[in-house]
C-alpha cells in the first residue's frame, strides 16, 4: 500500500503543499489559506501517514493541531534532525525554508560542495561544504520586490509583470523594467556565482523556488534548476524525524 507525505511551505507570498507518494514528488497544491476547513478536504482525500510544515510567517495554530491528529506531524525548527551542522551565527535564526534546501543538495549530492540559489520573495544564497556544514550565504530582493519597489517609490513606474522572453533592449515603458529587473537578478546571481568560485572553486550551483522559470534560460553559469527541491529537502527531514513505527 503506498504512504503519501504532505510537505507544507508557507512563505511570505503563498501557501504550498506538495504533495509525496512513496518518496516521489506528485503535485504541487497552493492553497488559498490555512484554515481548518481548507486543509480538513484535501487530509480526507489523500489520507497522508506523514506531513511536515516549514512556515517563515505567523500560520494558524490550528492547522499543526490538525496534523497531529491524522498524521505522525512535524515542525521544521533549528532543533529538527538533519543531516546539516551549522558552525558560524545562531542556528535559530536560520529559515526553515533554507534548511529545506540545503538538505535537499546535501541527498543529492552528499560529497560535494553546494551553493543553493533560492527565488522567492527574497533571493537567498545558501552555501553547504562537502563536511555538510551550512556556512551561510546572503539575501536579496527577489524578482516581485524589485518590481514593486519600481512600482511603489516613483510616481509613474507601472507595476509589470514577470516573463522569460523579453528583450534586452526595451522598446517601451514595460519591456524596459522587464529587461533592468529581471537581467539585474540574473547577473547579480551570476556575479555572485563567480565570487563564490574564485574562492571555493568546485561545487554545485543548484536553483530553485518560483521564479526559476523566468531566470534560467539566461544565466551563463551551469546550474542545476529544479522547482521543486524545497519540497524534496521537506521530505527528507519529515523521514529523519518522522521514522517508521
Amino acid at each position: 500500500m503506498s504512504q503519501i507525505t504532505f510537505c507544507f511551505d508557507f512563505g511570505n507570498t503563498r501557501k504550498k503543499l506538495a504533495v509525496f507518494e512513496d518518496g516521489d514528488f506528485k503535485e504541487l497544491l497552493v492553497l488559498e489559506n490555512d484554515a481548518v476547513a481548507t486543509i480538513q478536504p484535501i487530509l480526507e482525500k489523500y489520507k497522508p501517514v506523514k506531513s511536515i510544515l516549514s512556515s517563515v510567517i505567523n500560520h494558524n495554530p490550528e492547522l499543526e493541531t490538525l496534523l497531529k491528529e491524522h498524521t505522525r506531524f512535524h515542525l521544521l525548527s533549528y532543533q529538527s534532525k538533519i543531516p546539516v551542522t551549522s558552525p558560524v551565527g545562531a542556528p535559530q535564526t536560520i529559515g526553515a525554508d533554507r534548511l529545506a534546501m540545503v538538505v535537499a543538495a546535501v541527498n543529492l549530492y552528499p560529497n560535494s560542495n553546494n551553493l543553493i540559489i533560492g527565488l522567492g520573495t527574497a533571493v537567498t544564497y545558501n552555501f553547504i561544504n562537502k563536511k555538510h556544514e551550512f556556512l551561510g550565504g546572503g539575501i536579496s530582493p527577489g524578482l516581485e520586490m524589485r518590481f514593486k519597489a519600481l512600482h511603489e517609490f516613483t510616481a509613474k513606474l507601472p507595476l509589470v509583470t514577470k516573463d522569460w522572453n523579453f528583450p534586452l533592449v526595451g522598446y517601451d515603458t514595460k519591456t524596459n523594467i522587464q529587461s533592468g529587473v529581471i537581467l539585474g537578478l540574473v547577473k547579480e546571481i551570476d556575479g555572485i556565482i563567480d565570487e563564490y568560485r574564485k574562492k571555493y572553486h568546485n561545487f554545485n550551483v543548484l536553483l530553485t523556488g518560483g521564479d526559476t522559470p523566468f531566470l534560467d534560460y539566461h544565466f551563463k553559469n551551469k546550474i542545476f534548476a529544479d522547482p521543486y527541491l524545497i519540497y524534496k529537502g521537506l521530505y527528507a527531514i519529515s523521514e529523519y524525524n518522522n521514522e517508521t513505527i
